[in-house]
């Protein structure tokens, strides 16, 4: 038996035979070629064959895990019609009359390195994207087969060097219990997509591919974070045991899924979820939530070539709207721009893109976009009970500003007899210290506040959380991040508002006792964290979690505090 360490990406046990998902040999050999045109031949036709084949696993993807994840196909249909990916294959092959193989090898490796180079996730994700795509069009010029998870029959376990999104795309759960790979974290691709299909798995382990032999017994605890390679009879039957427990802790969950979540001293709490796009929303009604708190409307406007119209955002805040009924549903305005590129919008770029030109600053001066989705969301509002929210609002002057344009539009809108709900409340993210500082001066014009703490915590740290060098640096815990999630809930409060959370800090278990002690009204989360988190809250009382808070917020250190929680929760 052997225990290896990695990043837990996907909460549950798995137990099964080891299936190595390799990668075939594309090692060629680098020719000059006589036909130029022969060989941009061979290559138009690998790349025809690799977009059939995207084309019928986005429609997979879009079957079996929906619509935002079918995207990412759509994404990488655009790396093989991207001209400046194409062209300069074709020229490689022209002026050095180089065989195909070399030519996008060379071409595509210079595009990846360059990615990776650039110190942030997003753009690291697009090297995974091109190296993606290549490898599928460099196995059709060698003609040999690329994997096909699809073609698994039995149960087992999918250890690989990395998995790419098409390879997750077509895992059926049936037969594949759980997956772990070399490299990854929590946000890659392949990680959010073990969440939405519930396989459990761990990623980024540096060295399970070489240690794990062809059919070695193998236990993935995404609980936990780690693989057992070849367990003994008795580690077995004791993960067998966990895996059980967590089944029975499901099936308890389950059970609170039409319960208001109510603490023990019969304070209500709302439990809501975030969302990128309408097929979410399944989801969120499965897992019991009492709304939609964060509606990532961005995911909307990526994978594409054009803006959307105002038609067919319209149709998607609609169907949101409707399906989730007289709950609240919190959209926010399009964030994008800075390390979310749209490269139809050619922005041009910056050194620090978490700190540069996105959201809601993009929004104020390209207010054409940012009207049009506006005028859609203000249309969509008589289905439901729509919220809006401006995302990285640092000054009252942003929020001024946007929140006149939208007036502006709904006056439009009435004036030419189109039906606008009158009762839409207009809120902030909360995400930029700042804004945290000033929240009283905030909460006299807002309607609520919502804390995005994914983004409040690097920027109150100085820390980017995508760097590993750094990471230690994200610490929700901190007493200077609860200090600043005080004071806006106070700020609130005072002016008889409400406050919710919408980043990841919302749904974890040491977080929400202090949260709710500090007077979180709403808490939003991935939708499977939902029945969780309502369990725990209805074990706990609010005026004593108010004492653990005002204690929390003394101390000096997030070790301190996180010792604090466990201390008084038993956790």
């Amino acid at each position: 038996m052997s225990m290896i360490n990695g990043i837990a990406a996907s909460n549950g046990i798995a137990i099964a035979k080891a299936y190595h998902l390799a990668v075939p040999d594309l090692s060629f050999e680098k020719t000059t070629v006589a036909n130029v045109e022969e060989e941009i031949s061979r290559l138009d036709a690998a790349l025809n064959i690799s977009k059939q084949e995207l084309e019928k696993i986005r429609e997979n993807a879009r079957v079996s895990l929906g619509d935002e994840h079918a995207e990412i196909f759509s994404a990488h249909l655009l790396v093989l019609a991207d001209p400046e990916l194409v062209n300069p294959i074709k020229d490689n092959i022209r002026n050095n009359k180089l065989n195909a193989e070399a030519a996008l090898d060379e071409t595509a490796t210079m595009f990846i390195d360059m990615f990776r180079s650039m110190d942030n996730e997003y753009m690291k994700e697009r090297a995974a994207d091109i190296q993606d795509v290549t490898k599928r069009v460099m196995a059709h010029l060698l003609q040999v087969s690329f994997p096909d998870p699809a073609l698994i029959d039995e149960e087992v376990i999918i250890i690989a060097e990395d998995l790419t999104p098409s390879d997750t795309a077509q895992l059926n759960k049936q037969f594949v219990k759980g997956f772990t790979t070399d490299i990854g974290g929590r946000t890659s691709h392949s990680a959010i997509m073990a969440r939405s299909l519930e396989i459990p798995a761990v990623v980024g382990t540096k060295s399970i591919t070489s240690s794990a032999a062809k059919d070695s017994m193998i236990i993935v605890d995404g609980i936990e974070g780690t693989v057992i390679i070849d367990p003994t009879e008795d580690e077995l039957a004791s993960y067998k045991a966990k895996q059980e427990a967590f089944e029975q802790q499901k099936q308890e969950w389950a059970k609170l899924k039409d319960e208001p979540t109510i603490t023990t001293d019969n304070v209500h709490v709302e439990l809501v979820a975030n969302i990128g796009t309408p097929e979410d929303v399944t989801g969120v009604l499965n897992n019991g939530g009492e709304g939609v708190g964060l509606y990532r409307t961005e995911f909307l406007y990526m994978g594409k070539s054009e803006l959307p119209s105002e038609d067919e955002q319209f149709e998607s805040y609609k169907a949101v709207l409707e399906q989730m009924g007289d709950k609240p549903v919190v959209v926010r305005t399009l964030d994008i721009g800075g390390d979310k590129e749209l490269s139809y919008l050619q922005l041009p770029k910056e050194l620090n893109p978490f700190l540069g030109f996105r959201a809601i600053r993009l929004c104020l001066e390209r207010d054409d976009i940012f009207r049009v989705q506006l005028r859609a969301l203000l249309r969509a509002s008589v289905y439901g009970n729509l919220k809006i929210m401006f995302p990285m609002i640092a000054t009252l002057e942003e929020f001024r500003q946007a929140k006149a344009i939208l007036l502006e539009e709904k006056d439009k809108l009435t004036a030419d007899g189109v039906s606008v709900s009158e009762s839409i409340e207009i809120g902030i993210m909360v995400e930029i210290p700042s804004t945290a500082v000033a929240a009283k001066q905030f909460a006299k014009e807002v309607d609520f506040f919502s804390v995005g703490t994914n983004d409040l915590i690097q920027y109150t740290m100085a820390a980017d959380r995508m760097n590993e060098r750094v990471s230690y640096l994200y610490q929700p815990y901190h007493p200077a991040i609860l200090n600043l999630v005080h004071n806006v809930i106070e700020a609130a409060h005072a002016e008889g508002k409400w406050a919710g959370m919408c980043g990841e800090m919302a749904g974890d278990e040491i977080a929400i006792p202090l949260l709710l002690g500090l007077g979180l009204d709403e808490f939003s989360m991935s939708a499977t964290s939902i029945l969780p988190a309502r369990t725990q809250i209805t074990k706990l009382s609010k005026a004593d979690m108010q004492e653990l808070s005002q204690e929390a917020l003394t101390l000096s250190t997030a070790d301190d505090v996180e010792q604090l929680v466990r201390q008084r929760t038993g956790q």
